[in-house]
């Protein structure tokens, strides 16, 4: 009788522990600080800038403000974004060396707990459809695919000769995205429309463009006149698949001439499209990129910038892809940039899909 109690006892303690247990793990998953985060910008980086040159075009990314209009038509892509980033922040949080997030307790927070994230270690292989919309046939020559293609290579498995010229404080950061990019498929249409705007028109064939191809298991990109001086534009992970990827202006995709002829505009919008906001965070000083090891800025660098230039106490990354330098002044991403992109790979990742073939 007295081992049967015995047991009985034992049992209970252990029930008890199960739930304390249960307990503290649900915290664990609820301990993600969302507190900060933010989709819609309002500030014009074209007021922020910190280098003026009347003679010279500035670059041009189209990427917020392109985010703003599909807010605002989208019912449901701020609460899909809400939860990509509370995916992407639990992923950044069970890579930390305690293994513990770095924020307090959302309490506010409606959504449930994802599953547990698995995560990919190994390369990642972005099948690229390449959609040309052109006044005449071969306008956009093979070369320059091939060279736009090339130069994603480089970028993102850290092989841009540039690189050598990262200042001493920011080279125990650079990042190997170890993300391979491979030419899928090129569709091409004879279009004399003059520019197509930043409406994703040049994505629709009914209206006149080229529809995405499997979004889901390609990084569509279209290569069009824009128009208004805007280099490209791209889409962050949550919205429509129908408009999922990137636009990069004609004269700007893979070796062309100029300041912007070395194909980095792909590269600053395939980072958008890897979930990267501007390195300045969009706004002032208080605005961050959510990314913890780039320095705060107030607002885009341009041109060729000198080391340093001094924002918010700090020095500027202004050689970060996702900064507004020139093609041949920009030449790294960040160890932290590459593990909130990473997060979209996960088993529980928005782009999951992109490595399901390959981690079988």
């Amino acid at each position: 009788m007295k081992s049967n109690i015995l047991k009985l006892i034992s049992l209970a303690l252990l029930c008890v522990a199960c739930n304390i247990s249960d307990s503290e793990n649900n915290s664990y998953e609820r301990d993600i600080d969302m507190s900060d985060f933010f989709v819609y910008t309002t500030i014009d980086d074209s007021q922020t800038a910190k280098t003026t040159n009347s003679k010279i075009a500035r670059r041009s990314c189209y990427t917020m403000t392109n985010l703003n209009r599909l807010l605002d038509e989208n019912l449901g892509l701020e609460q899909r974004m809400y939860s990509i980033e509370y995916q992407t922040r639990k992923f950044i949080a069970s890579k930390k060396p305690n293994g513990t997030p770095g924020g307090g307790p959302n309490t506010n927070d409606p959504s449930p707990d994802p599953e547990p994230s698995i995560p990919y270690d190994g390369i990642i292989e972005i099948p690229v459809v390449v959609n040309i919309i052109e006044k005449f046939n071969g306008e956009v020559t093979d070369a320059q695919i091939a060279s736009q293609i090339a130069i994603l290579n480089e970028d993102f498995n850290n092989n841009n000769p540039n690189t050598s010229r990262v200042p001493n404080e920011f080279s125990g950061l650079i990042a190997d995205y170890k993300i391979s990019f491979k030419v899928n498929a090129i569709y091409r249409k004879i279009s004399s429309k003059a520019s197509w705007g930043t409406r994703d028109a040049m994505k629709s064939s009914k209206k006149g463009g080229i529809d995405a191809t499997d979004p889901g298991h390609n990084l569509n990109i279209w290569v069009c006149e824009i128009g208004g001086g805007i280099l490209g534009y791209a889409q962050f992970p949550g919205g429509p698949a129908s408009t999922d990827g990137i636009v990069i202006g004609t004269n700007y995709f893979g070796k062309t001439t100029g300041p912007y002829g070395n194909g980095r505009t792909a590269t600053h919008e395939v980072g958008h499209w890897l979930n990267l906001r501007h390195i300045w965070g969009d706004g002032g000083c208080s605005y961050d990129d959510f990314v913890d090891d780039t320095p705060r800025s107030d607002g885009p660098n341009y041109y060729c910038p000198t080391y340093p230039m001094v924002a918010c106490n700090s020095n500027d990354m202004t050689m970060n892809y996702m900064d507004y330098v020139y093609d041949d002044c920009m030449y790294m991403f960040t160890i932290g940039q590459h593990t909130r992109s990473r997060a979209l790979f996960a088993s529980d990742g928005y782009r999951s899909s992109f490595v399901t073939s390959t981690s079988n």
